[in-house]
């Protein structure tokens, strides 16, 4: 019989599981790598136009969510590359889906970028 992992083992294990994965994404993944650019460059602009703590929980919150989305789109991709390799409309439609989601965060998160920014830019 195996001895089960103490729970502060498990969740150390997870964690390093998920930080392997946002390692790969960043590594990987050509349009995460432009959104970690965008992240950098806004963060520096947070930090220039000295914004609020309210903007910045904003800011923060719009680029975690659409990294994160992007992620799920990533492994939805993987997923259905893995269970139907060749061309298959269904599986496109999943796919488009996906990236579908990533493109209404993006386009909000730049909404967001835009409320905050604009007025302090003119």
């Amino acid at each position: 019989m195996n001895k089960k992992e103490p729970f502060y083992i498990n969740r150390l294990k997870s964690v390093g599981y998920a930080c392997k994965g946002a390692f790969l994404l960043l590594k990987t993944e050509a349009s995460i790598k432009i959104q970690f650019a965008i992240a950098i460059l806004v963060t520096i602009a947070g930090f220039y136009y000295n914004i609020s703590t309210v903007e910045w929980i904003l800011q923060v919150l719009a680029i975690g969510l659409v990294m994160s989305i992007e992620g799920i789109n990533t492994a939805i991709e993987e997923i259905a590359n893995f269970i139907h390799p060749e061309h298959n409309s269904k599986i496109g439609l999943i796919k488009d889906i996906a990236a579908g989601a990533v493109f209404i965060a993006s386009v909000f998160a730049s909404i967001v970028g835009l409320i905050i920014y604009l007025p302090k830019i003119f």
